[in-house]
């Protein structure tokens, strides 16, 4: 529930702040007074809708799933829309996007709007029903639970096989592209680490001609080395560092001269075609590594093409079984729903009657497979097209849809926004909508703007919205208080004493019905 709004510099508004009860919530008030501006900003703080107003913000006891928001959970959780130069919104003080903080106040708000079909959605209809075959001792639950189990593997299954088929329409054209993929690979036949070993004997091929000029002139060296020998012995000196240099700078000028030499029979051109062949690869494939990898990629694309019949014939025959049992679960499913059809069709009309509506013709069409079975729940009002009927009927059958969800609800069910939802409507017929939400305010915490005394005299807390020369504002009313707002909306602004009276009888009256 939301437990306190608070709104500042909005239009007509100053300041407001809301301490708020469970239960249905009442505003009224004269034509202008701003109540629909209220309503409105109380949705915008919570990401439902938009205002410009300088801070709107309401205070929840709804639980939020740390792990799923990344927000922490506080037991009171702040939302808040802040508007200077632009918007921001906030959750416990932490920046949220407008679409985030309307996906999570989503989950509890709801605000009834002549737009907002999705009560009569086939999926909503068919948990109602669903949910009052559960408490009628009849386990439907766990044949759903196995039901959508095994859909979902059925659809899998029916999903790999589209493709394997689709794959075999173009089996030939992927056949020759994978083997004419794995020829160009090994065509090259690339070896890892190749192209730095070609690299480096294109350097030493570069200067091989210039290197072994060189270790010419150097052995030269050699020609006098019997003369140091002497000249050391003369001198009664040790030669033995000049015969170890001499002997290191020999093997180091031999050393050099085998490798160069070898050279000798390697090709330029052929060194040069192989590293822009090498080049090639990695220019489409990264590295060698990768082309490598490729390459057993397509050849297990090319064994699976090959393999595709054997493949084909088992997903088929598990399409075949998967699909008997999906249908065998949804006949299961469906016939419960038969039998439950009557009653909940019963029930239906019977809240239709006290809103003083016509009956409701429903039927369940069979329909294609769906996670929810095969079943198209269909309401119609007295033969009428949902699309048809008038606005005072559509908001009545959504409520008694509503009220008939409410019968089973174990928990909360959360917030419900209604704008002038007794418009339009006679006394008898308002007082049937109050009685109703009176109802559903046990499961939800409801706000609605009324310009009729009956659903006015309903409300577990009345909030007057008025206008103090050009300011909007709200007070909380108390007994007295209701009985004068009541007053008002019978007679006008001069409240007769009979209409004070009614007033008082009528939520007398009402106070003895709950």
């Amino acid at each position: 529930m939301i437990e306190r709004f608070y709104l500042k510099d909005f239009l007509s508004f100053k300041e407001v702040e809301l301490n708020l009860a469970c239960g249905l919530i009442v505003f009224s008030g004269p034509s202008g007074s701003g109540k629909s501006i209220l309503m409105n900003s109380i949705l915008s703080s919570l990401g439902a809708s938009s205002c410009e107003a300088s801070l709107c913000e309401s205070s929840v006891t709804w639980q939020l799933n740390d792990e799923e928001t990344g927000i922490e959970n506080d037991d009171i959780n702040v939302f808040k829309h802040i508007k200077k130069e632009k918007s921001r919104y906030f959750i416990n003080n932490q920046t949220v996007s407008k679409k985030s903080m309307s996906s999570l106040g989503s989950k509890y708000l709801r605000h009834l709007s002549l737009k907002d079909f999705s009560d009569f959605e086939n999926e909503n209809l068919l948990t109602i029903l669903d949910d009052r075959i559960q408490n009628k001792s009849t386990d439907i639950d766990s044949v759903k639970a196995e039901y959508k189990n095994t859909y979902i593997e059925y659809k899998d299954i029916k999903a790999e096989l589209l493709q394997i088929e689709e794959e075999e329409r173009k089996i030939v054209e992927l056949k020759e592209f994978a083997s004419f993929e794995i020829q160009k690979i090994e065509d090259i036949n690339p070896i890892i680490d190749e192209d730095e070993e070609l690299i480096n004997i294109k350097k030493e091929l570069s200067k091989k001609e210039k290197v072994l000029e060189n270790i010419e002139s150097a052995n030269a060296i050699f020609e006098y080395e019997y003369k140091v020998s002497e000249a050391l012995e003369s001198l009664d000196a040790d030669s033995s560092f000049f015969d170890d240099a001499i002997n290191e700078l020999r093997a180091t000028l031999d050393t050099a001269q085998e490798r160069f030499s070898a050279l000798d029979d390697i090709d330029i051109e052929e060194v040069l075609n192989r590293l822009e062949a090498l080049s090639s690869l990695k220019r489409r494939y990264g590295s060698i590594e990768e082309a490598l990898e490729y390459k057993e990629m397509k050849k297990l694309e090319l064994q699976k093409y090959e393999n595709i019949e054997i493949t084909k014939d088992d997903l088929q025959s598990r399409v075949i079984k998967a699909e008997k049992m999906v249908e065998e679960l949804s006949e299961q499913i469906s016939q419960l729903r038969h039998v439950e059809l009557d009653s909940f069709r019963d029930d239906l009309n019977r809240y239709l009657k006290e809103l003083y509506l016509r009956e409701a013709e429903l039927e369940l069409a069979s329909t294609e497979l769906s996670s929810f079975g095969k079943d198209l729940f269909q309401i119609k009002l007295n033969s009428t097209e949902l699309q048809k009927i008038s606005t005072g009927e559509f908001n009545r059958l959504r409520l008694a849809v509503l009220a008939l969800k409410s019968e089973f609800m174990s928990q909360n069910g959360g917030v419900l926004m209604l704008d002038e939802i007794d418009a339009n409507l006679s006394g008898e017929e308002s007082m049937s909508v109050a009685k109703v939400l009176r109802q559903l305010s046990k499961h939800f915490q409801i706000y609605v703007i009324s310009h009729q005394p009956q659903l006015t005299s309903m409300g577990d807390q009345h909030f007057l919205v008025y206008k103090d020369r050009e300011e909007s504002k709200t007070i909380e009313l108390d007994e007295n208080g209701k009985i004068d707002e009541i007053a008002r909306i019978i007679s006008g602004e001069n409240v007769s004493s009979e209409a004070k009276k009614f007033a008082k009888e009528l939520l007398e009256a009402n106070r003895c019905a709950s």
